[in-house]
């Protein structure tokens, strides 16, 4: 592996959550050292020319609601190392029908008037979580403690802890909210009876009023590019092509920070890890695999519905009913007929992407974990229902299902890039359930994962202040 030198902290694993707490502990002054397996930084947040020369396609992330409202991004002002945020007219349309398709707006009475007898429903739901926007997200993406400002947390809380089932049972009698939600919900790849399930839906929903669901310019490989020269400007280092089998592979540190699943860690060998402590990290759970794809179009898709054409994602397809059968296929082992369709459509917004007058697509579904299943021809035909057409303006594709999502990205187990089912108990005890779960017994190991949480003080308290700022870079899409 060559020299070494010898650093305060190396953190393992350049995704948005390592380089965020890389930046943190930089900036207590500690000679930090960043070791990436690939040739590029970035985890979840790549861009890659997959289909033809001059197409630039997210691999994973495209969207990031909870990237432009992160407390943690907004603190360091990623603008400054050149990152653009580019805003869609309409953050989502959700297609419920064919004749029928609701936008997610900016303003909240302009998604109101789309929903009919729950418009009032919708507005008393959603406005005191876009009014304390701010304050809400330090409480929610932040350390799992008693909240600063319980009362206003307790009114997020309740409904959201519920299933997006039972939150649309009691607060709406129309189709179009339950539906709009749903599409949302269906983000936490659970069954959408679960608990918590609503959780997702008024954190995306919340974002997209308050701050937009935007896209970076020139694609997601910009927010890695932008926490990069921050790290840098503080005296962070990064080493890339670099995989890390066993202890023996780092350079001497203090301590090391892994931006790893714990299937991931486990593998790593010399770990000090005691069996006890493994035996309960093996029992991390993970979720559904995702079939993904990206398309070079010859011109933007031709959507039935023009306010498809608006919005910088959009949802396919369905109500309610429909969204959650499609999910309980998925984790009832099937493969969902149609499926829930997430898709993006960057070039419509941002020219940069593709050559000009020529367009990219990018879009997922789940599917059964490690599944060797191809979905493709199943996901273009449920495109082109919706956007006749579509088909004949395709000029290349790329599609990857769960194994080939998991041998780009170690941590998308079976194809899960949630790097983890987030249930309710993973939702706040990640990996494990501990006091700190960022610590391990070992006083020189710490974990840096997605969706974390972080509570208490260890000997090295700079690196659990950096691992608590990195929480709030958690949750791009």
């Amino acid at each position: 592996m060559g020299s070494w030198a010898t650093y305060d902290v190396v953190i393992v694993g350049s995704g948005p959550n390592g380089l965020a707490a890389a930046i943190e502990l930089a900036r207590a002054q500690l000679s930090t050292l960043v070791v990436e397996a690939k040739s590029t930084p970035g985890g979840g947040t790549r861009t890659e020319p997959l289909t033809l020369p001059g197409f630039a396609h997210d691999v994973c992330s495209a969207v990031h609601p909870l990237g432009v409202a992160s407390p943690f991004f907004k603190s360091i002002g990623l603008e400054r190392y050149g990152l653009t945020w580019i805003q869609p007219p309409a953050p989502l349309a959700h297609v419920l029908d064919d004749d029928h398709t609701l936008t997610l707006e900016r303003s909240i009475d302009a998604t109101a008037a789309q929903l009919g007898p729950d418009a009032e429903a919708y507005r008393q739901l959603f406005e005191p979580l876009v009014e304390h926007f701010d304050s809400l997200m330090q409480m929610v993406l932040g350390p799992l403690r008693f909240p600063a400002q319980p009362l206003r947390f307790a009114r997020f809380a309740l409904p959201a802890l519920t299933s997006i089932q039972g939150l649309a049972r009691r607060r709406f009698r129309g189709r179009a909210a339950p539906a709009l939600l749903g599409g949302m919900a269906a983000h936490a790849t659970l069954p959408l009876d679960a608990m918590a399930t609503s959780s997702f839906a008024l954190v995306l929903g919340a974002a997209g009023h308050h701050a937009g669901w935007p896209i970076a310019r020139g694609g997601s490989q910009a927010i890695s590019a932008a926490l990069l020269k921050c790290l840098t400007s503080l005296g962070g280092e990064l080493a890339l092509d670099r995989p890390i089998q066993a202890m023996a592979d780092l350079p001497p540190a203090r301590a090391y920070v892994f931006d790893l699943t714990p299937k991931q860690l486990l593998a790593i060998t010399g770990l000090d890890l005691p069996p006890s402590y493994r035996r309960r990290l093996n029992r991390f759970r993970y979720g559904p695999g995702v079939f993904k794809m990206d398309w070079a179009l010859r011109a933007p898709i031709p959507w039935k519905n023009p306010a498809c054409g608006l919005a910088g994602t959009v949802h396919l397809s369905g109500s309610l009913a429909q969204v959650s059968q499609a999910e309980a296929a998925v984790h009832a082992g099937q493969l969902p007929d149609p499926p829930f369709i997430l898709l993006v459509q960057p070039s419509r917004f941002d020219p940069t992407r593709a050559p000009a007058g020529a367009h990219t697509a990018w879009a997922y579904c789940h599917t059964v974990p490690a599944s060797h299943a191809d979905l493709t021809e199943k996901i273009e035909n449920h495109i082109d229902h919706h956007a006749p057409g579509f088909r004949d303006l395709i000029l290349a594709r790329s599609a990857r299902g769960p194994l080939a999502m998991q041998a780009y990205n170690a941590n998308y187990i079976g194809g899960d890039i949630n790097g983890g089912a987030p249930d309710l108990w993973q939702l706040f005890f990640r990996p494990i359930a501990r006091l700190n779960p960022y610590t391990t017994p070992a006083p020189h190991i710490f974990l840096c994962l997605e969706f974390p949480r972080f509570v208490g003080q260890d000997r090295y308290a700079a690196i659990e202040a950096g691992l608590a700022s990195a929480s709030f870079s958690a949750g791009v899409m």
